[in-house]
């Protein structure tokens, strides 16, 4: 389906398809088990991957923090970088999900929230 109102789209650099695979994965099975147990709440990457879930280490997420170390970022800009690519990354996913998810870009950070009878 697609993220509505439709919006820009964009690919972080330097992931090969195996690393792309498996973030996809692992966020795909976050934002699953969100609308699974908070089915008319939005959500933002934050509420997704924040707070108690900011180590990334021993998941994929660390792929993206770590491209960003490499590329000679402190601890909080590569963390910052990582954050933002991760965004886009949920973005995309969204849009190519076979539910419909209304997109809210009015706050700090934008928020998605699944259309219940998109199913």
């Amino acid at each position: 389906m697609a993220i509505i109102p439709e919006s820009e789209l964009r690919e972080p650099s330097g992931l090969n398809e195996n690393e792309r695979e498996l973030i996809d994965a692992f966020m795909q099975g976050t934002i699953y088990s969100w609308v699974k147990n908070r089915p008319n709440e939005p959500f933002a990457v934050r509420d997704l991957i924040g707070g108690i879930n900011t180590n990334w280490s021993q998941t994929p997420l660390q792929i993206l923090y770590d491209r960003h170390i490499k590329s000679e970022k402190n601890d909080n800009e590569a963390f910052d970088a990582a954050a933002k690519d991760i965004g886009w990354i949920v973005k995309t996913l969204l849009s190519k999900d076979r539910r419909l998810f209304e997109v809210d870009n009015s706050g700090y950070v934008n928020t998605y929230k699944m259309i219940a009878d998109s199913v």
